[in-house]
C-alpha cells in the first residue's frame, strides 16, 4: 500500500487549521479550431454590405468553421486527446472530467460520455463529471466544478478536465458573421501556474431571453441583439461591483488600505462575441471606475475632461455613444496594455461560445513571454445568455524560470499564431454552402458526411457515419499523414504503457512527449 504524506482537503490538521491544495487551478491548456476559414471582408463584399461592416463594425478578420464531418463530439475527442498527448499524460491521471457546451445533437446522452472512448484501454472508468449547459457560460461553470472537486473532500487526488467545445452558426443575415467553432481542454489541479483567486468571484444570474434555441430541429438560435448587448453589459456591471466589493474587503481583513480599479488587473480578458464588444467593455469597467470612486482625477491623466459624466446611471448609458465614445477613449492606451492581445482567436476564428473567454486567455499566454506574465492578476469575465455571468481572477506564478510549470504552459501555446495561419482559406460561396449542407442534414440519419478528410488537420477526429438509431461513429486522422491512419494507430497502440497512479499522489506532468495516437475501437456507442 503506497502511503501519501499529502493531507486530504477536508481533514484537519494538528494545529487545527483547515487544509486545502495549495493554488488549485489551470495546468495546461490546449486549443483547436477548424482547419479552414473564411475571410471577412470578403464575406462582406459577398453579402453585399458596406466595407468594414464586418471588419472594422465587428472588429473580425476571420471565421473559422466546420463541415458536416465535424461535430461537437469530434471537437471534445480531439482537443482532449491533444492535450494528453501534448502533456505527456496517461488517461488514469484523470479524476473528474465535465464538457460545457451549448451544441447540443443529443437530448440525452452527454458529449463527457463520448469522450469516454479515450478513457477504454486505460481501464479507467472511475472519472466524475457530466456535460453543463447554459449558452456560452457552460464552460465556466465546468472550470469552478472542477476547481471546487479538487478543493473538496471528494478530491482523490487525480487531475480535473475541464473541455470547453462549440459550433456556433447562424441563419443567413447580421448574426451570420458572429460565429465561429472550436475546443479548449484545461487540466485542473493543485500547483498551477494560474492559479484561482479564492473567495473572488462576482457573479450575476437573470431570466431574458436575449439569445436561446428553443428549436431543436435547427442549430440555429434566436437572437435579440439589443437586448443581448443590454443583457452582457448590464451582468459585466453587476459582476465587475461584487468583484470589487469582495476584494476590497479581503484587502480590508489583510490591512491593505486602497481601493480596487482596472488597474490591479495585469490582464482583462472577456468572453467575445465580436472584438469591438470586448473594446466596449474595457470602457464599460472605465466607466464604473469612474463613478464609483469618491474623488477622481479629472484634471489629468485618463479621466480628463469627463466631468458631464460624473452624474450619469450606469443603466441608462448601455446605447448612449457619448459616454462610450468618451470611455473608449479614455481607456484606449489601458485596452492596449491590459486587453488587445487577448482578441487573437477572436478576430481569426470568431465566436467560439463557451471557449471563447479561454480562448481569450490562451491568446495572452501565447504572446508574452514567461517572465513577462509571472505575477501578473489575470481579470476574466464569462458570459453566457438567458443569462448567467461572472468576473473572477487567476494569479500567475512568479516561477517563470526554465522547465517551471508557468514555462511549460507558455511553450504549449507558443505555435498558436503559426497554428492559425496554417489554416486554409476558401471562399464565402463554399463556406455559404458548407452551412446550406449542414443546414439540410441536421440530425439526419443515417448519414455519411460528405465533408473532405484530407482538409483536417493531422490528429483531428472527424464524424465517420450517423447510423439509423442515430448512432454516430468516429475516425482521427493520423498524425504523420505520410502512413495510412490504421498503421499509425497500430503502432502507436504498441507503444503506450498505461501505469496507474496513485490515487491518493498527486501526479506531476512527465517532461517527455506522448505517443502519436492511441487506438480507440468506436464500435456502437
Amino acid at each position: 500500500m503506497i502511503v501519501s504524506s499529502y493531507r486530504m482537503p477536508g481533514s484537519v490538521p494538528a494545529n487545527g487549521e483547515a487544509s486545502w491544495p495549495k493554488d488549485v487551478g489551470i495546468i495546461a491548456l490546449e486549443i483547436y479550431f477548424p482547419s479552414q476559414y473564411v475571410d471577412q471582408a470578403e464575406l462582406e463584399q459577398f453579402d453585399g454590405v458596406s466595407a468594414g461592416k464586418y471588419t472594422v463594425g465587428l472588429g473580425q478578420a476571420r471565421m473559422g468553421f466546420c463541415s458536416d464531418c465535424e461535430d461537437i463530439n469530434s471537437l471534445c475527442l480531439t482537443v482532449v486527446q491533444h492535450l494528453m498527448e501534448r502533456n505527456g499524460l496517461s488517461y488514469d491521471q484523470v479524476g473528474r472530467l465535465e464538457v460545457g457546451t451549448e451544441t447540443i445533437i443529443d437530448k440525452s446522452k452527454s458529449v463527457k460520455t463520448v469522450v469516454m472512448q479515450l478513457f477504454e484501454e486505460s481501464g479507467n472508468t472511475d472519472v466524475e463529471g457530466i456535460d453543463t449547459t447554459n449558452a456560452c457560460y457552460g464552460g465556466t461553470a465546468a472550470l469552478f466544478n472542477a476547481v471546487n472537486w479538487v478543493e473538496s473532500s471528494s478530491w482523490d487526488g487525480r487531475y480535473a478536465l475541464v473541455v470547453a467545445g462549440d459550433i456556433a452558426v447562424y441563419a443567413t443575415g447580421s448574426a451570420r458573421p458572429t460565429g465561429g467553432a472550436g475546443a479548449i481542454a484545461m487540466l485542473v489541479g493543485p500547483n498551477a501556474p494560474l492559479a484561482f483567486d479564492r473567495g473572488l468571484r462576482g457573479t450575476h444570474m437573470q431570466h431574458a431571453y436575449d439569445f436561446y434555441k428553443p428549436d431543436m430541429g435547427s442549430e440555429y438560435p434566436v437572437v435579440d441583439g439589443k437586448l443581448s448587448i443590454q443583457c452582457y453589459l448590464s451582468a459585466l456591471d453587476r459582476c465587475y461591483s461584487v468583484y470589487r466589493n469582495k476584494i476590497q474587503a479581503q484587502w480590508q481583513r489583510e490591512g491593505v488600505d486602497k481601493r480596487f480599479s482596472l488597474e490591479n488587473f495585469g490582464y482583462m480578458v472577456f468572453h467575445s462575441p465580436y472584438c469591438k464588444l470586448v473594446q466596449k467593455s474595457l470602457a464599460r469597467l472605465a466607466l464604473n471606475d469612474f463613478l464609483s470612486h469618491p474623488s477622481p482625477n479629472m484634471e489629468t491623466g485618463p479621466f480628463s475632461g469627463l466631468e458631464a459624466f460624473r452624474d450619469v446611471k450606469p443603466e441608462e448609458t448601455y446605447f448612449d455613444r457619448d459616454v462610450e465614445k468618451a470611455f473608449m477613449k479614455a481607456s484606449s492606451e489601458m485596452f492596449d496594455q491590459k486587453t488587445k492581445a487577448s482578441l487573437l482567436v477572436s478576430n481569426q476564428n470568431g465566436n467560439m461560445y463557451t471557449p471563447s473567454v479561454y480562448g481569450c486567455l490562451a491568446s495572452v499566454i501565447a504572446q508574452h513571454t514567461p517572465q513577462h506574465l509571472a505575477g501578473q492578476r489575470i481579470g476574466l469575465f464569462s458570459y453566457g445568455s438567458g443569462f448567467a455571468a461572472t468576473l473572477y481572477s487567476l494569479r500567475v506564478s512568479h516561477d517563470a524560470t526554465p522547465g517551471s510549470s508557468l514555462d511549460k504552459l507558455c511553450s504549449s501555446l507558443c505555435d498558436l499564431n503559426a497554428r492559425l495561419d496554417s489554416r486554409k482559406k476558401v471562399s464565402p460561396a463554399v463556406f455559404a454552402d458548407n452551412m446550406k449542407l449542414r443546414e439540410h442534414t441536421h440530425h439526419r440519419a443515417p448519414y455519411v458526411p460528405q465533408g473532405s478528410v484530407e482538409d483536417l488537420f493531422p490528429g483531428t477526429w472527424y464524424l465517420t457515419r450517423v447510423d439509423e438509431k442515430h448512432r454516430r461513429e468516429y475516425s482521427r486522422r493520423s498524425l504523420n499523414e505520410e502512413r495510412p491512419l490504421e498503421v499509425a494507430m497500430l503502432d502507436s497502440a504498441a507503444s503506450e504503457q498505461h501505469i496507474p497512479s496513485p490515487v491518493k499522489k498527486m501526479p506531476r506532468i512527465p517532461a517527455t512527449a506522448g505517443p502519436e495516437a492511441v487506438a480507440i475501437s468506436n464500435g456502437d456507442h
